[in-house]
């Protein structure tokens, strides 16, 4: 037996890969930068070729970096890494990227991120985006606004509006993302989010998800995939005051699958935009083999309990394996 348990800790510790130094070719970012490193994310950011069709990456060396950082069109494919002890997920990252700006400061959502994201083919591993501003105006992590971005092992945290999941094709997998209203929001973006763990803040009333698809011909839709949905650690939510999603524009489309649900989420699931202005009339929220307290009760008249799951392909498209990387999926 004691063999055996030997073999098993082996396995685990070999599938706990670590990343601590730069993969080849990479610019170097370091708290305590030498020669040929920067000591900003947006310093080594601005170091890139605009003009180069070659793949290009960054390593990020452990810290807490608190900036904005803008990543404006690319010709290449980026891949952004940060240091970690355990490259499967999120728990061992060490890497924070950090700053508090909201739209208080008379900013749009997107000049709010925390990272502003605004090339295709984008890949970004193990760190941790952070909007410190808390409660009372929208305040994002990311701002996600072009095709083909993954997000693996990262974790996201804000309050209101963290993710803005805007334009084109996108994954978030093995992620953390957390907030309290309407924290997984966009207009235009088909976004796949797989074994990510959803935590909500303390909030007398909070909402997951805020799609903003305004027509019938808008491709947007939000699929989350074999996840998990509870309170954010330290935080007491109370039974039912958290929904799975409410329409941002009246044909929003949302589906939760597979997808373990604590009592924070409510009863009903799903709730209008306002009283006043319900945008419900051709939103399309749909579940499909929820588990958990929170997947229990009577739903809301305009969500739907669908007959079978929604396939990966039909949010990303068939050629998604061409810039995913699949070795996150469930």
């Amino acid at each position: 037996m004691r063999s055996f348990l030997s073999f098993l800790s082996l396995a685990v510790t070999a599938l706990a890969a670590s990343r601590t130094s730069a993969p080849s070719g990479c610019l170097v970012v370091s708290k305590s930068a030498s020669s040929g490193q920067y000591s900003t994310v947006q310093a080594a950011v601005n170091a890139l070729s605009t003009s180069s069709t070659t793949a290009q990456c960054i390593f990020i060396n452990q810290g807490t970096y608190s900036e904005q950082v803008y990543i404006k069109a690319l010709k290449s494919a980026l891949t952004i890494y940060g240091y970690t002890t355990d490259t499967s997920g999120y728990s061992g990252n060490a890497v924070t990227i950090t700053q508090g700006k909201s739209q208080a400061d008379g900013l749009t959502n997107d000049e709010t991120a925390t990272l502003r994201a605004w090339t295709t083919n984008l890949k970004v591993y193990n760190i941790n985006l952070v909007n410190s501003h808390g409660s009372g105006s929208q305040a994002l992590a990311i701002s996600a606004a072009a095709d083909k971005q993954g997000y693996y092992g990262v974790q996201f945290k804000g309050f209101q509006d963290t993710i803005l999941a805007n334009t084109g094709a996108q994954v978030y997998a093995k992620c953390l993302i957390q907030g309290a209203t309407d924290f997984i929001f966009g207009q235009t973006a088909t976004a796949w989010f797989d074994g990510v763990d959803i935590r909500v803040l303390a909030a007398s009333l909070g909402y997951i998800t805020a799609n903003g698809r305004d027509s019938s011909s808008n491709p947007s839709f939000y699929v989350i995939n074999k996840s998990t949905i509870a309170a954010a650690s330290g935080n007491t939510v109370k039974s039912g005051a958290y929904y799975l999603g409410r329409p941002w524009r009246n044909y929003a489309r949302v589906v939760f699958q597979y997808t373990s649900m604590t009592n924070v989420i409510n009863s009903a699931g799903w709730t209008v935009w306002s009283t006043s202005d319900t945008r419900t009339d051709n939103a399309y929220f749909g579940e499909y083999s929820n588990t958990g307290d929170g997947a229990s009760g009577t739903r809301a008249s305009f969500a739907k309990k669908l007959s079978s799951p929604v396939a990966i392909t039909t949010v990303l498209g068939s050629g998604y394996t061409s810039w995913v990387d699949t070795s996150y999926l469930s």
